[in-house]
């Protein structure tokens, strides 16, 4: 009976203190890994000021916030966004990314997907045991996390799933401002697990984007940061084909550059890449070449631009806006978009409220109002209306 008593109270130990772990582990690392090099409140110019506030729909393609289980709904001071800073910057959509894995000692030139950073995240979070070592059920339970803020009316927030959605979410907008909207996409199809009846169970969850490949490779093809960073396999190009049968966006965020070139060979549909950097302002394995950003845009497609040292070689807005600019010069305007990679594990120029700072930065560059306004939201309001399911 004594050692039942002690075994029980060890195990009574264990769990207040894992329970305990779970409220101040995860807002530790949250706020060791989402940093930003300028913090709020950001002073703008006067023009940049009156431009900004009178930009029709403002948008970005990527962030990485549900990795982190942070409220949403609730303002903080850590971390790149959530709804009140989302409706403080008066952004009307934001792309939420589904991250599923990293390996361990993560680097930009050569990961094997052997080991799992996540996993250990996700047991620290107190997240359901389903998620901890299935990443069908952690991207699941990720698309889960974001559609139940959209429950709560007071949240004032929506999740994009077609063309009708969209149109709808805008119209409400105009009456009502503090409005902020949603769409799901995944990082990395290592998700599928090998299964092309989970890209089905996805898109029922709502996902409408999905990139192939993240910091390693699998089973569809190579990533850049990989180690044979080759093209698309069989399985890979099965996986293209039902995503566009499925009106499912393809993004080629972190793919290598065969992949790239494999999956704009088979593409009947438009792309998107949702976070780079552009080799002609920062030219490094991640980031995308000239080639490839004319064979993109010739497709039809959108090139997200992100806001970190690693995607554009500054620490500032000034930056981004310059890699804005090399592209829109190289393809047109009408290709290029804001793909932050909020949250995303990086230190960032600026949080969400600092949009504005990049407005300047625009300005600087000599981009006109009306292209401004297609930087900020209205190319990407265009591609998805496009491209989505219709209903």
């Amino acid at each position: 009976m004594k050692v039942v008593r002690i075994l029980s109270l060890v195990i009574t130990g264990v769990l207040f203190f894992y329970i305990l772990s779970t409220f101040t582990i995860p807002r530790v690392v949250d706020k060791k890994y989402n940093t930003v090099t300028l913090s709020p409140p950001y002073e703008v110019s006067v023009a940049a000021r009156s431009l900004y506030d009178s930009l029709p729909f403002i948008a970005d393609l990527h962030c990485d916030a549900l990795l982190w289980k942070r409220d949403l709904s609730i303002r903080h001071t850590y971390g790149h966004l959530d709804f009140p800073r989302m409706q403080e910057a008066n952004e009307a959509l934001q792309g939420f990314t589904i991250v599923s894995k990293t390996p361990k000692n993560m680097n930009f030139n050569s990961n094997t997907g052997d080991s799992d950073n996540i996993t250990t995240l996700f047991i620290a979070q107190g997240r359901p045991i389903t998620s901890w070592f299935n990443l069908t059920e952690r991207a699941l339970l990720q698309c889960q996390q974001l559609k139940h803020y959209a429950i709560d009316p007071s949240n004032h927030f929506r999740v994009i799933t077609s063309a009708q959605s969209l149109s709808s979410y805008i119209i409400d907008r105009k009456s009502n401002k503090q409005l902020v909207a949603g769409f799901l996409g995944i990082e990395g199809m290592q998700v599928l697990r090998g299964q092309l009846s989970n890209v089905d169970k996805l898109y029922d969850a709502g996902v409408r984007m999905m990139a192939p490949v993240h910091f390693f490779d699998n089973r569809l093809g190579g990533s850049a940061h990989g180690i044979q960073k080759g093209g698309l396999t069989n399985f890979g190009r099965k996986v293209i084909r039902k995503m566009e049968e499925k009106h499912m966006i393809v993004d080629l965020a972190h793919a290598s550059p065969t992949l790239i070139d494999d999956v704009l060979a088979m593409a009947t549909q438009p792309v998107v890449v949702s976070h780079t950097g552009v080799k002609g302002t920062c030219d490094n394995i991640r980031n995308l070449s000239d080639r490839h950003l004319k064979l993109i845009a010739e497709k039809g497609g959108l090139i997200g631009i992100a806001a970190f040292q690693q995607a554009d070689c500054g620490l500032e807005a000034t930056a981004t806006a310059k890699a804005l600019a090399y592209a829109s010069h190289l393809v047109g305007v009408e290709h290029v978009a804001l793909g932050s990679d909020f949250d995303g594990a990086v230190r960032t120029h600026y949080d969400i409220t600092g949009y504005p700072l990049l407005v300047d930065a625009l300005l600087h560059e000599g981009f006109s109002h009306q292209q401004i306004a297609l930087i900020m939201g209205e190319n990407v309001l265009s591609f998805l209306m496009n491209q989505l399911p219709s209903t």
